[in-house]
């Protein structure tokens, strides 16, 4: 059965190929277009990975992962936040609401399955807070 992934992304561009790029080499993609929606597939479908853009309106990548971590099934799943602003203060509040990483935009569509494989095996690398 393939790994599950979801990916809370608000612009449809970025949700399509992320979508693209990883069923591609097979996983099953999951799908949100607002940190509410994510939330709600994911206690329903209780992901492998979850990939969340951080910049979203209403509700943000940050404050989504605040959430998701208190749902029963996902305090052990990686959630890892996709953002163009790696700045060091970002990336600090990033790992301090749970976190496991971050993956830069724009994606490196070459690199993306290896970055998901890592950390659905748990070695991912962390570069938060550094």
């Amino acid at each position: 059965m393939p790994s599950r992934i979801l990916y809370i992304e608000d612009n449809i561009d970025n949700l399509i190929l992320v979508r693209r790029v990883l069923a591609s080499v097979g996983y099953e993609v999951l799908e949100a277009t607002s940190a509410q929606e994510g939330i709600r597939v994911a206690a329903r479908c209780l992901p492998d990975l979850i990939l969340v853009d951080i910049n979203m309106p209403e509700i943000d990548g940050l404050t989504a992962t605040v959430q998701l971590r208190q749902l029963p099934g996902l305090e052990n799943v990686p959630i890892v936040a996709l953002t163009a602003n790696v700045m060091k203060g970002v990336l600090d509040k990033a790992e301090a609401v749970g976190c496991d990483g971050y993956i830069a935009k724009p994606i490196d569509v070459d690199r993306l399955p290896e970055q998901v494989s890592a950390y659905l095996s748990g070695n991912g690398r962390s570069t938060l807070g550094t």
